[in-house]
């Protein structure tokens, strides 16, 4: 009778962490060639061959109030893992980001002998730093992305790794493009990536936003503006779809992903923050971040935020590298002044040095360290 497949229990709650996930199965497989791995995660993840249990888009949840909506069905996803890796142990499990989620189920299964992992800190070094207890009592190993991370976990004496971002591998050119757009004050057409998001109530909340801000933006400069948006999934195409049919005065050209190759074409990225800034930073893409969360959601969690920034550009650069537009800060016309400021009087040449030697940080081979880790871990 053959030896029944070691399963690796994995759970991804959104875009991001589905590529996190899919680069870490690639390399996990190298060390575990015959393991099943199964949990929550995307498509990326799924074309890695692992096994959702549940479309991850039903985790796909931001702020207090939108889990609120569907707490019911999120407990239910919680235990559905929970009592199936508590049955059927697997050889250990990963929570990547989405740490509300998570963070119930890595409790859980540790307490009942399962080695558990988390990918991506939350932001506990910015925001509600309590939960660090917690996040003590949950896992055997956190793995960081951003090296200014770790310094809460080692005063707390968790094992923390710093293993990069895979993206900065991915997209970060070791030389300064050539053909970077560096003088937008004269060009007659300029060309704007918007990036809403990849969650439907993002969408709702900012897209309308970001094109009444190009509306704006044309009036303040009578240049050509050229609209390019990549929707992160199906769904978030048809909302957007619908959305951009309320403006025909603007030239919008909507595409199904491809998020990276649009960025690389634009000449300014007006975007959501979270890891799309990050992308940009990269690919040395002037941006402008904006931003809004639910009026009662920023309510709760104005009291605990204990960082200056939001956006990784400034957070790494420790300075407001980009502007950074946030709850009333972020209205049509801030945006549109931010978006002008870029084309008449940003120096373009120095923020791409300031995002290339930023970039060069981040630069590791990301899944290669983590599964490198989690086998230490293991042995």
């Amino acid at each position: 009778m053959s030896e029944k497949s070691p399963v690796i229990a994995i759970v991804a709650g959104e875009k991001s962490g589905d590529i996190l996930g899919a680069d870490l199965i690639r390399n996990l497989r190298s060390f575990y060639p015959n393991a099943v791995f199964e949990g929550i995660g995307g498509d990326e993840m799924i074309s890695e061959g692992f096994n959702s249990m549940v479309s991850m888009e039903r985790l796909s949840v931001m702020g207090f109030i939108e889990p609120l909506k569907r707490i019911s069905e999120l407990i239910n996803h919680q235990k559905l893992i929970i009592n199936r890796y508590l049955k059927d142990k697997p050889l250990f499990f990963v929570g990547i980001d989405s740490p509300d989620f998570n963070s119930k189920i890595e409790l859980k299964l540790k307490l009942g002998g399962v080695k558990t992992v988390h990918y991506v800190s939350p932001s506990v070094w910015a925001w509600r730093s309590w939960r660090i207890k917690r996040i003590k009592k949950s896992i055997d190993l956190m793995l960081t992305l951003f090296p200014f991370e770790n310094n809460i976990y080692e005063e707390n004496l968790i094992p923390v790794k710093n293993v990069g971002h895979p993206l900065a591998k991915k997209l970060f050119r070791k030389r300064l493009a050539a053909n970077n757009e560096l003088n937008l004050r004269d060009k007659n057409k300029i060309t704007i990536c918007l990036m809403p998001g990849s969650r439907s109530e993002e969408v709702k909340n900012l897209a309308h936003m970001f094109l009444k801000s190009v509306e704006q933006l044309i009036k303040l400069t009578n240049k050509e503006i050229n609209i390019i948006i990549p929707a992160a999934n199906s769904e978030r195409l048809e909302q957007l779809t619908n959305i951009c049919n309320n403006y025909d005065s603007l030239s919008c050209s909507l595409f199904d992903g491809d998020s990276h190759n649009l960025m690389r074409q634009s000449d300014i990225v007006l975007l959501a923050s979270g890891t799309t800034a990050l992308e940009a930073m990269l690919l040395k893409k002037p941006m402008v971040v904006a931003y809004k969360l639910h009026w009662l959601t920023y309510l709760v969690a104005k009291p605990f935020i204990k960082t200056k920034y939001v956006s990784i550009p400034n957070l790494l650069a420790k300075k407001m590298l980009v502007p950074e537009l946030l709850q009333d800060q972020a209205t049509t016309d801030s945006i549109a002044e931010a978006l002008k400021k870029i084309i008449y009087e940003t120096d373009i040449q120095q923020l791409q040095i300031s995002f290339h030697t930023l970039s060069n940080l981040l630069i590791k081979d990301s899944g290669k360290l983590s599964a490198l880790r989690i086998k230490e871990l293991l042995d």
